[in-house]
């Protein structure tokens, strides 16, 4: 992939158009993102939970996982802002889920 890696460092409570919800562990220009998916029609609501959560072994492995697996949009290309995409992060069942979970549990979410 051709991308510029992202750290994460927020968690985020999203909306579904179903009205379901998700925590998201994110960052800003990905909370950017969210917040014109919202605009658009995409997802009904993001809001900011957490922020400056601590660069933990599972958030780093979580983190990794998202860089190597998705093609992050981001708010300097035009185009993603233009018309983003929403794409909800798969959380596979092992490792990342673990670690995802870890990073709810020690933020005090969930």
């Amino acid at each position: 992939m051709n991308q510029q890696y992202e750290e994460l460092d927020l968690i985020e409570e999203i909306t579904r158009n179903d009205n379901s919800k998700y925590f998201e562990i994110s960052n800003i220009d990905q909370n950017g993102i969210a917040e014109l998916a919202v605009d658009r029609g995409k997802i009904k609501n993001v809001r900011i939970l957490q922020l400056n959560i601590p660069r933990t072994t599972a958030l780093v492995t979580y983190e990794k996982y998202i860089n190597k697996t998705y093609q992050l949009e981001t708010l300097t290309n035009e185009e993603d802002w233009k018309n983003p995409d929403w794409v909800e992060w798969e959380k596979p069942k092992g490792k990342v889920l673990d670690a995802y979970k870890m990073i709810l549990k020690s933020n005090q979410i969930g």
